[in-house]
Parts: C-alpha cells; sequence; structure tokens
C-alpha cells in the first residue's frame, strides 16, 4: 500500500506545460537579445575590473600616505587568491594580514620580502615598491581576451539574429 495521492498522466502533462509556457517567454527574450546579454557581460567583466583597480589605487594611496615599512615572512597557507605573510609593526606588534599582501607576484613560502603598510592600519600591507598600476598589465590582458572572445561572439549573434529576421524564419 502507499499512502499520498497519486499525480495522473495528465496532471504531470499539464504540469509541464504550464512550467513549459512560463519559461518560453523567458528562453525567447534570451534567444533575442543573446548579443546584448553577451555584451552585457563583457561589460560588467570591465566595470568590476575597473573597479578592483581603482579599490586597489584606494588602498596603495592609503599606504603612501602613512607608510610604514617592515620585512615579512611568506607563510604556508597562501593560496592563488591571496599570499599570507606575517611581520612586526613598529609597536612591535606581530601582524598577518587576514586578506594576504597585496601584488604577491612570485613570493615562496618561507621567503623574505620588504613590506610597506599602512601605520592606522596594518591590515593594508603591500610588497615594497610594487602599486596597483603595475598590476593593472595582467588586468587589461585579461579584459582584452574577454573583449577578444565575447566581441566577435556578439556580433556573430546580432548577424544571426538579422539573417534570421530578413528570411523570414526566427531564430530558436
Amino acid at each position: 500500500m502507499t499512502s499520498g495521492t497519486r499525480t495522473t498522466d495528465a496532471e504531470r502533462t499539464r504540469a509541464i506545460d504550464e512550467l513549459a509556457s512560463l519559461v518560453r517567454p523567458i528562453r525567447r527574450f534570451a534567444v533575442n537579445r543573446s548579443a546584448e546579454i553577451v555584451v552585457g557581460i563583457a561589460v560588467l567583466a570591465t566595470v568590476l575590473g575597473l573597479l578592483a583597480l581603482a579599490g586597489a589605487a584606494v588602498d596603495d594611496r592609503a599606504i603612501s600616505a602613512n607608510p610604514g615599512y617592515a620585512q615579512a615572512d611568506v607563510l604556508d597557507g597562501s593560496t592563488f587568491a591571496r599570499t599570507v605573510v606575517r611581520f612586526t609593526v613598529a609597536s612591535g606588534e606581530t601582524v598577518v594580514p587576514e586578506h594576504g599582501v597585496f601584488y604577491p607576484s612570485g613570493l615562496q613560502v618561507g621567503q623574505s620580502v620588504a613590506v610597506e603598510y599602512d601605520l592606522g592600519n596594518p591590515e593594508l600591507v603591500r610588497v615594497a615598491g610594487s602599486s596597483a598600476f603595475g598590476e593593472a598589465g595582467p588586468l587589461a590582458l585579461a579584459l582584452a581576451a574577454v573583449w577578444a572572445v565575447l566581441g566577435p561572439l556578439a556580433l556573430w549573434l546580432r548577424r544571426r539574429r538579422h539573417a534570421g529576421g530578413a528570411n523570414g524564419t526566427s531564430v530558436r
């Protein structure tokens, strides 16, 4: 014996048809506006990259306005996203910044590296002599790659949409 209600094939088919009728306009919109969606993704990536660069420049400015200098040890536990360091500030306090060091290109665990930090906020620390604009090259290359892939894709989607409309057929 089973408990509960049984779903008939007709009810299941009706539910699927109702779901399809809800999804169909969204799919049609996505297909008809696919070129604009692709460009929107590229623009979003560009804006996020520029905001990241601006944020790094603001942090650099804070460090440059009130600089402290120290020798830091690169610690185990570093990942691609952050490099963990430990250094001692002028007051004798040992600091391990939660977000790691800015611009950590090429640092190895156990290495000792000169760092600059904001005396008012030692969590803001960068490798001495580096800056946000020095690291802008990889960001510019990444954004160029985004546009190199998504730009032609958007153009192709747009031409495909217009070609389908000119022939009297719709692109599905």
